[in-house]
């Protein structure tokens, strides 16, 4: 007897409808939120180090002699931010409350070294106090380099989530929301935007994130969107007095770039209107094609591509994987995005739900700054692209961050649920993470108060057979006639 013929768009035995019910039953299982998470992070993760390898290894050859140098700095960051992970994922969710106000602290000073140091160097050629010295967005201690917005970041989320959750309900009063958050955000905006107007576009994100999981009034995202391309105006004219990168003898270079987007003109006179990363990335894409050239066989990673390896390293892995690359790395990042939200929306705590909406805000938000920028479909802003880019810094505070998210996604109720039913090995739970606190556990009950002697007659109850109804009231009507109630 012939085997009936498959319907179109059957595939492994599968149709589309099959195929959309073994998702949704993949999708609905307790722990999915935290595999997608560590599946999407860590492939991330690993064609990051792919992708830094091959974008620095000919300079470095060529520079030292080693092609493998900046690979093995990477992956050094790389492991102390697994690590990093590792701590955060077994953290609750009151130490991560605790650590936000410290963590903005630290965050806040180390901003203002920086712009100190920077005032400092263009000023009065000061270029180091001690063994402090400042390299525009970097502040380095002796060998250790920080770039103190990235810290910022996550301090920002940790503490702004504490805030709002605590407001709770109040927040459709604009006074709570401008007492404390308003101008500690400003702050930070004036602090990480006048040297980097980038990261402060991914502060921007996050904010926008939080008040949205908040349930903040439409008004209120209007007067911030009006606040805030006012504030971005004013940075892209501050550059004309040596903000970020620029000199006051020298033409805005962040002006430069917007009118060049907004009007782009000849590649021939690149050199002139500052688009030759923009036109050398789009180069680079276009070579790549759908496949690619190969991995590794970049052209454009020989010097014709400033920051190869950096803020444009979106554009080799176009070049050397194609539209099929590009598009696994969107996929991958979707995917992020995907179980950030869903974690925001599975758990109860309201914390829990506004910190995971800020990070995927900030995480995503920066991810499309950078390849909207890459590909021409944004102003370019200069910043890295998450887990991708070349950075230890950046690498190792969005791992932390993904720890706190694979905290969040085991205390979702499901999950704590699925965890206690079938907890794993001791060892797992001491060498990897902690059970999770079951969802709507309360406290056991007060003992009742010690016998202070005998009650106030007023208040005695009554007996059961003379106790009325809570919220009734005895009947006032009166009996006897109208002459007898008048004696």
């Amino acid at each position: 007897m012939a085997r009936p013929a498959e319907p179109p768009g059957a595939l492994f035995g599968l149709d589309a409808a099959g195929g959309l019910a073994a998702l949704r039953g993949l999708l609905a299982r307790p722990l999915a939120s935290y595999y997608l998470l560590l599946s999407s992070a860590g492939l991330l993760l690993l064609i990051g180090l792919t992708m830094v390898f091959s974008a620095t290894s000919v300079k470095d050859y060529a520079e030292g002699g080693d092609a493998s140098a900046s690979l093995v700095k990477q992956t050094i960051f790389a492991v102390i931010g697994i690590v990093a992970f590792w701590a955060c994922q077994r953290l609750p969710a009151g130490t991560f409350r605790a650590l936000g106000r410290p963590a903005l602290g630290v965050a806040v000073v180390l901003l203002l070294v920086l712009n100190l140091l920077v005032a400092l160097e263009s000023l009065f050629e000061v270029k180091s106090v001690g063994p402090l010295h400042a390299e525009l967005l970097w502040l380095f201690l002796g060998p250790i380099q920080v770039q103190p917005a990235e810290l910022a970041k996550f301090a920002l989320a940790l503490w702004g989530a504490h805030v709002l959750a605590r407001k709770g309900a109040a927040l459709g009063w604009w006074k709570e929301l401008a007492t404390p958050l308003f101008p500690v955000v400003g702050l930070l905006f004036v602090l990480v935007g006048y040297n980097d107007l980038g990261s402060m576009l991914c502060l921007l994100a996050l904010v926008v994130g939080l008040l949205w999981a908040a349930g903040v009034r439409l008004q209120v995202f209007a007067a911030l969107s009006a606040v805030g391309l006012a504030g971005v105006g004013l940075l892209v004219a501050a550059a004309s007095l040596g903000a970020g990168s620029g000199s006051r003898d020298a033409d805005n270079y962040r002006l430069a770039r917007l009118t060049s987007f907004l009007n782009q003109s000849d590649p021939a006179k690149c050199f002139e209107t500052n688009c030759y990363q923009i036109v050398q990335a789009r180069n680079a894409i276009e070579h790549g094609g759908w496949f690619g050239v190969g991995l590794g066989k970049s052209s454009f990673k020989f010097g014709w591509l400033p920051e190869a390896h950096n803020d444009f390293i979106f554009a080799i892995l176009a070049e050397e994987l194609g539209v099929v690359g590009c598009t696994v790395v969107l996929v991958l990042f979707a995917v992020l995005a995907y179980t950030g939200l869903r974690i925001a929306r599975r758990v109860e705590d309201p914390y829990r739900r506004l910190a995971a909406a800020g990070v995927t805000a900030w995480l995503i938000g920066q991810a499309v700054i950078n390849i909207g920028g890459v590909s021409g479909l944004l102003p370019l802003t200069g910043v890295p692209l998450p887990f991708i880019s070349d950075g230890g810094s950046a690498l190792v505070v969005t791992l932390a961050a993904v720890g706190m998210l694979a905290s969040f996604a085991r205390a979702e109720p499901d999950a704590a649920r699925a965890l206690h039913a079938r907890p794993p090995a001791r060892w797992v739970r001491l060498v990897w993470a902690p059970l999770p606190p079951l969802p709507g556990r309360r406290r056991r009950p007060a003992p009742p108060p010690a016998d202070r002697g005998s009650v106030p007659r007023s208040r005695v109850r009554r007996s059961d057979d003379q106790a009325a109804a809570r919220g009734a009231r005895p009947s006032r009507t009166r009996a006897g006639t109208a002459s007898e109630r008048r004696r």
